[in-house]
């Protein structure tokens, strides 16, 4: 998001937050103008209209499958319906408005709508009929979602997707794909989020304006943090008011996120690692230099779009979670993990961690307790590295921090009993524990690598260099 936009959004926040009556409705059609508004221009595909256009669509279908019947009514629905259609259609009309520096003039023709419209309404009163989902339905939305996340975050899997689709429209498309779903990562999470709680008995019963308003709130839409849904709608419903305090501290919140991102990051952004500098420079101090710019690069410019969002969320009067505290600054990997991107950390401990955990020690029990613990964690961080893309580098840096975490998790362990660092004097033990933060950052900032270099081998070969092993 540029400057111009970001000031914007602040702004559009300012005045929802002021709003007594219909703040839902108003934000319900804020966040769903804003999610095409915000959608990157697709080069070569036409597919910029039908990225938010799905992402409503999904969203809402899912709101079919997880409400209960006593918020479905088409009394208490109809105006966030109404709000959604006429956005949708508006920017479908922008063919003939032709606002190109709004949105792009490439929209589908009117029949193609009315005909996704029309699939939709179907197969919504066809959900509807459920007034408690059998569980298939759960598995198959969860496999549905999934599969979809599958698809487009294997660059291989969906270029080959996308050319039967081009060979079926008769189109030859020579440049190459330039594909970007605007928030569908977060957008996935919450979608599953809903569904895992709903099957299991503990989501809250809330009408279409708020659910949606959940999924795509604009401040945490592309970037988060993931919120929960009875979380949000509870400050939704009653917002906090914006006294003097709340007033500066939220101006505080996003004025440090615009100081991180485009002063800290951007600067720095200039001298990070990259595959270029990692090709050409042979000294071990200057990749260090590079890896330090690029590892604090990439905290800034992650933590600067976390403070502007929680910023934006304070001046509606939705607290939003945090999602960064001091992670650099950890003695250790799991304190690391405990502070990076909480929300996302949190939600995999949630939904994978703790129940593969409990399903292994209850049906394995004769399996040693460090295999669990070595198979959850690497199963979990791998996960979360394909959860920003499904490729070898991703893997291997999943693994990297699975290692990692066994590893701190085993010496601790041992430690434990064997040492009584209590009993040491003071000065020993500050100097011990800022050791533990110096090896820490370097084992989170050595993994960088993976995440980085588009290629394990690379990445393994630039390690070697910053360790001196290789020239």
């Amino acid at each position: 998001m540029t400057l111009s936009q970001l000031f914007i959004l602040a702004f559009l926040a300012l005045l929802v937050g002021r709003l007594k009556r219909g703040r839902s409705l108003i934000l319900l059609g804020s966040s769903a103008f804003i999610i095409y508004w915000l959608q990157p221009m697709q080069k070569d595909i036409t597919l910029t209209y039908w990225l938010p256009t799905a992402t409503l669509a999904i969203t809402v279908l899912i709101w079919l499958l997880t409400s209960s019947p006593e918020v479905r009514s088409w009394k208490q629905n109809y105006p966030a319906i109404l709000i959604l259609s006429g956005v949708v259609l508006l920017f479908d009309l922008n063919r003939y408005f032709k606002l190109e520096t709004i949105f792009t003039a490439a929209t589908p023709r009117p029949q193609w709508l009315v005909i996704l419209l029309m699939l939709l309404v179907a197969l919504g009163f066809w959900l509807s009929r459920f007034k408690e989902p059998t569980s298939l339905l759960f598995v198959l939305a969860t496999a549905a979602i999934i599969l979809l996340f599958v698809v487009i975050k294997t660059p291989l899997v969906f270029s080959r997707l996308f050319d039967e689709i081009s060979r079926l429209r008769e189109k030859d498309v020579t440049a190459g794909i330039d594909f970007s779903w605007l928030g569908f990562s977060y957008v996935a999470f919450r979608l599953l989020h809903t569904i895992l709680d709903r099957k299991a008995g503990r989501l809250p019963a809330v009408p279409l304006a708020e659910y949606v308003n959940y999924v795509i709130f604009f401040p945490s839409f592309s970037a988060g943090p993931l919120d929960r849904l009875e979380h949000f709608t509870q400050d939704l419903r009653h917002p906090k008011p914006l006294e003097n305090e709340e007033w500066i501290e939220a101006g505080r919140r996003f004025i440090l996120g615009l100081f991180k991102k485009f002063v800290i990051a951007d600067t720095l952004a200039l001298v990070a690692l990259n595959e270029v500098f990692a090709r050409q420079i042979d000294a071990p101090s200057g990749l260090w230099l590079l890896l330090y710019g690029y590892s604090f690069q990439i905290y800034f410019d992650f933590s600067g779009y976390t403070d502007m969002a929680i910023g934006l969320g304070r001046l509606m009067g939705i607290r939003l979670p945090e999602n960064f505290a001091a992670p650099y600054l950890k003695p250790n990997l799991t304190q690391f993990w405990a502070s990076w991107h909480m929300t996302l950390t949190q939600w995999f401990r949630s939904y994978l961690f703790n129940p593969l955990t409990r399903f292994l020690r209850a049906n394995y029990q004769t399996f040693p307790s460090f295999t669990v613990i070595l198979f959850t964690q690497l199963t979990t961080m791998v996960t979360i590295g394909l959860w920003h893309g499904i490729t070898a580098s991703f893997v291997c840096w999943g693994l990297w921090h699975g290692i990692g975490l066994f590893v701190q998790n085993r010496w601790s362990d041992f430690a434990r009993g064997r040492f009584a660092l209590d009993r040491t004097p003071r000065l020993f033990q500050n100097t011990l524990k800022y050791v533990n933060v110096l090896l820490t950052f370097h084992y989170v900032a050595l993994g960088w690598l993976f995440f980085l270099l588009p290629e394990p081998g690379l990445a393994a070969q630039t390690m070697l260099k910053l360790l001196g092993f290789a020239r």
